[in-house]
């Protein structure tokens, strides 16, 4: 961003966000039914949102289809469409306070970090895909003089989003940008609990100039809007992350309904292994720290299972735990707050349940464990960190989405990669070490689609992002995401020869 975030007290914004945007206008649900927006921080109802189904599902993706079909935007010259969603990041750009203000009332994120993270990043996201726009090219195929043989990325149609609630903005980004640059239209329905920021930037795009129904944003629970969405059969894909019972039930819905295509982030249990010959363990171990409690462990990347060689598995965790210490809940307007609220009741009571539950597996409580601030009305919870944790245990072993950190102690590096891997998950892994060969042993043998040597979350938006195994197929992130929502086609022209004109002799 061009601006400078400021570290001045937020000022909250004079109105939120109501209604659906549906084919450029704002409306209510049809049920007229609502659904409370809760600032997490406090615990308070501070709005409503439509509370959208079937019927407002039905209204979004007709209005879709109909921008879809014109070819307004989808056969725009690449160069047009990308003037607007440039238009578009400067708007954004413009309205940065106010979204990061409304995302972190809706959340629980702090201020400090929706200001100087995740609308910067969405911002950035937002021109890498519009700046892709007329760069993506098509192939001509190597056909005899009687063909001409070309191919072409087709947008898909009406793809439809299901956005989760840890980094609203941020993640409704990384699918609305390169869906609506490859000229699909859009229905995305964002988490019932953190749904502000979609139906924001669903305005700022009508005043930008992006046309109707090109962008459409439906609220509503995931069983009634979410489930409308996913089995339409006017949608042709839907692009989700979240949870991994949600997307198998998403891959029921589409072989339920058009077989539309299905793209799924799905989370997991990353490891984070630290060997006794990397040389800064004070470095690796604020790593390890912020690899966890960073936006209240709720990120599906957490490094949720620090392991650690034995040689050093005291001294390091020692070293985490003093930083862990310096990490404390705070309010999320709060500019100084590096430790926000967790999204909801329902939420941290069961993170609270599964440190229950560790405790009565075995594992050593050394840090927190415990609710904080409840006078305030808010869903805090302490930096909590187990020791000695059993990679066979559900801590080991479950998305706990809380700052929770399982220490796994290891030996050897075959024990280490064999511990790390020992998941049903794979999405990210990280290792700290010394050793060019363990480096590049590891990034090699991991099951994991994102590997980070010697710091951790260290790629950015060039790189794609998606996972192995059961943290789900597709990708996020880079050029790789444009032809996620496209298809190729074949075009053969079938041309008689000269010599077969007369022209030339045979």
């Amino acid at each position: 961003m061009n601006q400078t975030m400021t570290s001045a007290p937020p000022t909250l914004p004079s109105r939120l966000p109501a209604h659906h945007v549906i084919g450029g206008a704002s409306v209510a649900a049809a049920s007229g039914a609502t659904l409370d927006t809760v600032n997490p921080g406090t615990g308070q109802v501070i709005g409503t949102l439509p509370a959208g189904d079937a019927s407002d599902i039905d209204r979004a993706v007709a209005a879709a289809r109909r921008r879809f079909e014109s070819g307004q935007w989808r056969d725009m010259k690449p160069a047009q469409r990308k003037k607007l969603m440039l238009t578009l990041a400067d708007k954004l750009e413009a309205a940065a306070e106010e979204f990061a203000v409304l995302e972190t009332i809706d959340s629980g994120k702090p201020i400090s970090d929706t200001r100087n993270v995740d609308v910067p990043l969405a911002l950035g996201t937002l021109r890498f895909y519009a700046e892709a726009i007329d760069k993506i090219h098509g192939e001509v195929g190597p056909t005899g003089p009687d063909k001409f043989s070309y191919a072409v990325h087709d947008p898909l149609g009406v793809i439809g989003a299901i956005v989760p609630w840890n980094f609203p903005l941020l993640m409704a980004m990384w699918k609305i940008a390169p869906a609506i640059a490859m000229g699909n239209s859009m229905v995305v329905k964002p988490s019932e609990l953190s749904s502000l920021t979609a139906l924001r930037f669903a305005e700022l795009a009508l005043e930008a100039g992006i046309p109707d129904g090109v962008l459409n944003v439906v609220t509503g629970t995931g069983q009634d809007a979410g489930a409308a969405l996913a089995l339409h059969r006017d949608v042709d894909m839907i692009t989700f992350t979240g949870s991994g019972p949600v997307g198998r039930q998403l891959m029921r819905y589409s072989a339920d309904s058009n077989l539309k295509r299905v793209s799924l982030e799905l989370g997991g249990k990353s490891p984070h292994i630290v060997f006794a010959d990397y040389p800064d363990l004070d470095r690796a171990a604020a790593a390890a720290a912020w690899g966890i409690f960073y936006n209240q462990g709720q990120v599906c990347t957490a490094g949720s299972r620090l392991l650690v060689q034995r040689s050093i598995h005291a001294e390091f965790v020692d070293k985490v735990l003093t930083v862990a210490r310096t990490i404390r809940p705070g309010d999320p307007l709060d500019p100084a707050t590096q430790l926000g609220a967790v999204i909801s009741e329902k939420q941290l009571e069961g993170v609270l349940t599964r440190i229950a539950r560790a405790q009565q597996e075995g594992a050593a409580l050394r840090l927190g464990g415990s609710r904080a601030r409840a006078e305030t009305g808010g869903f805090y919870l302490d930096p909590t960190v187990f020791d000695t944790v059993s990679n066979a245990s559900s801590l080991a072993q479950e998305e706990v989405f809380g700052p929770v950190l399982a220490v796994v102690p290891f030996d050897t590096p075959e024990e280490a990669l064999a511990l790390a891997n020992d998941t049903e998950y794979g999405l990210a892994s990280g290792l700290w070490t010394g050793s060019i060969d363990i480096a590049h042993a590891f990034a090699r043998r991991l099951r994991a689609g994102l590997v980070w040597v010697n710091g951790w979350d260290a790629c950015d938006i060039t790189m794609p992002f998606g996972g192995f195994k059961q943290s789900g197929f597709g990708r996020d992130r880079s050029l790789h995401a444009l032809f996620k929502y496209a298809d190729m086609k074949s075009v053969t022209i079938s041309t008689p020869t000269l010599s077969s004109l007369g022209v030339l002799p045979a």
